[in-house]
């Protein structure tokens, strides 16, 4: 199963803000820092925006920041934001026969769903920027001044 790119972009966006705290940065240089289509990335941003987990400035001196603690924000709080995870609450097929109860092949789907849901709910944005790794959240980023290439040695990143 793969998260769709809106979560994913909205995810990238938001660890992004998260590991760059000190002013707030436009949604292209945003876009340019984590490889993402700018225009996608403003719907997004509006998304995150309105569930208040950025805050959006308008103008000259405008862009956008992180408006939560990293460290309180969970990675489910981002992905509803944009797309909530879908539970099976009903019969997919419609089947009369089934009503609201589901038959073990969706009741199994649905659990998978809550789990998800929980490991979301159990993971903050502020752990991944505290985790030790060698390769740096989002491997474009700029690492010692220099910008990374694919598989460039030289940084310790790989793509």
């Amino acid at each position: 199963m793969q998260m769709s790119n809106t979560v994913e972009y909205a995810l990238r966006a938001v660890v992004w803000l998260a590991d760059n705290p000190e002013e707030s940065h436009t949604s292209s240089s945003i876009a340019d820092a984590t490889k993402m289509p700018s225009s996608y990335l403003s719907k997004i941003l509006k998304s995150l925006s309105h569930a208040g987990i950025v805050y959006g400035q308008r103008g000259v001196k405008g862009g956008y920041t992180l408006a939560r603690d990293p460290n309180g924000l969970s990675i489910l709080e981002v992905v509803n934001a944009v797309e909530p995870v879908q539970r099976i609450r009903a019969c997919p097929l419609g089947l009369e026969a089934h009503g609201k109860n589901l038959c073990n092949l969706h009741r199994t789907l649905d659990d998978v769903m809550i789990d998800i849901e929980k490991a979301f709910a159990n993971h903050t944005i502020g752990e991944m920027l505290k985790k030790p790794n060698r390769v740096k959240p989002l491997c474009g980023l700029t690492v010692q001044g220099k910008k990374s290439l694919p598989n460039d040695r030289s940084t310790g990143i790989r793509r």
